[in-house]
């Protein structure tokens, strides 16, 4: 950034630099030679018809004339003649002012002046004239050429002095320790860089709090794991101590009951581990079909528990997405409402577009859940007080990261009339095209 700065204002500066000196030797070229007219026009009103100081010559074209050099540098010089007697190269009658004649065809700028009984004409060579206006512009140009190499250096020299609280930033950064991110300072920086500052310590911020959230959930699996791991080795140390066939049977059932949860636990945390890493980019899915697939599925649980289990969709429905994360968030709403509704109750999975956002939600009639605990169940590893369910206490976690990973908001609400939970998934903006229904 350092170096592309100093290059890109160097440029401009030369650019700008050579814009200007082109002006300048522009207008001082035509000053130049606007200032010599008027120098050719002074002499001649000053020698009109004083030949006083003139000398005699001839061999001027065909004609004697009376010559007066005025400057040998300048090579200025002034001809009295009669217009009977004029040169040669004076063609005609010339008007008086200025003209642009040849003389041997050398250019020449002429300034003729008339009385009533000569002719005077104030002759300068048209390429001494040139000569004297380019040396007098590109004096012109001296002093900007001088001052571009010390206007290179002090750019330089800003550039870096301007970046350097970034430079200094980046080395704190890079020195931060990984697992221990701490902020920035904002003392004796830039008012422009306080914006970016902010920005980087709100970031380092959040990526703290992910960090002590990881090494919480770290801590919990570990605990969670290491019980039934415990566990297991007691009834299996049980088992083997059994003195008969009926005894080993009736110490092989908590064996296996401990076993399932270990499996059950393990592939929640997989689960959870793959929805973190799912990309955030969807394809359409066809929410009406993987709700009809979901209930199908539960159906025969919701029956052997006696609870009436129905779809309430609104036709054709898409939702941008991943497949997988709308199977994690509707399986753990209907395993939810399952297993916490009472036989004889009802379970409803409701479907529809409201606002141009997609909504899906599990409504149940069962014992609902209190205010103070719909944000707490989200926690990893949390089970209600008194809830009477098994669980790990990973289900509405997973879900949720589910909801996150594909833009979406879940939320526990009370259901209707007060009574049950409304488990809602609600996506905003992101209803599909039915026509893009495969």
């Amino acid at each position: 950034m350092q170096k592309r700065l100093t290059v890109m204002l160097a440029g401009m500066i030369v650019a700008v630099a050579l814009i200007a000196s082109a002006t300048s030797f522009y207008f001082a070229y035509e000053e130049a030679k606007e200032f010599q007219d008027n120098t050719l026009r002074q002499i001649a009103m000053l020698q009109g018809g004083d030949t006083a100081e003139s000398v005699v010559l001839n061999g001027i074209g065909h004609s004697p004339a009376l010559v007066t050099t005025i400057d040998p540098e300048t090579r200025i010089r002034i001809l009295h003649f009669q217009q009977e007697s004029a040169p040669a190269w004076f063609a005609g009658a010339l008007a008086p002012g200025f003209h642009t004649l040849r003389e041997r065809g050398e250019p020449m700028r002429v300034f003729i002046i008339r009385s009533s009984s000569s002719v005077a004409a104030v002759v300068q060579p048209t390429e001494t004239r040139d000569d004297l206006a380019t040396s007098s512009a590109l004096h012109t140009l001296v002093p900007g050429l001088l001052m571009l190499p010390v206007m290179a250096l002090l750019v330089m020299l800003i550039v870096r002095s301007g970046l350097k609280p970034l430079t200094t930033l980046s080395h704190l950064l890079d020195e931060q320790s990984p697992d221990q991110p701490e902020p920035l300072p904002e003392h004796d920086l830039p008012e422009e860089m306080m914006p970016f500052v902010h920005s980087i310590n709100r970031q380092l911020a959040r990526i703290s709090v992910l960090i002590g959230q990881q090494r919480r959930f770290i801590a919990d699996a570990a605990h969670e794991l290491r019980s039934p791991l415990t566990a297991l080795s007691l009834q299996a140390e049980n088992l083997r101590q059994a003195g008969s066939a009926d005894e080993m049977r009736a110490r092989l059932a908590p064996l296996q009951s401990g076993i399932e949860r270990a499996r059950q636990l393990t592939a929640q945390l997989l689960n959870l581990a793959r929805v973190q890493a799912q990309p955030t980019e969807g394809v359409p899915v066809d929410l009406p079909a993987l709700a009809r697939e979901l209930i199908a599925e539960y159906l025969p649980l919701a029956e052997a528990r006696g609870i009436d289990l129905g779809l309430d969709e609104p036709g054709a429905m898409l939702l941008d997405g991943n497949p997988e994360s709308f199977t994690l968030i509707l399986k753990n709403g209907l395993e939810n409402a399952l297993n916490y509704t009472q036989k004889g109750g009802t379970v409803t999975v409701r479907l529809a577009i409201e606002n141009g956002d997609g909504v899906m939600e599990v409504i149940d009639d069962g014992p609902g859940i209190p205010e103070s605990e719909r944000e707490r169940v989200f926690d990893a590893f949390y089970r209600s007080p008194g809830s009477g369910q098994p669980g790990s206490g990973l289900g509405l976690t997973i879900a949720r990261e589910a909801a996150r990973t594909i833009g979406g908001d879940l939320r526990l609400l009370p259901g209707p009339n007060g009574r049950g939970t409304v488990f809602r998934y609600r996506q905003r903006g992101r209803v599909a095209e039915a026509s893009r229904l495969p």
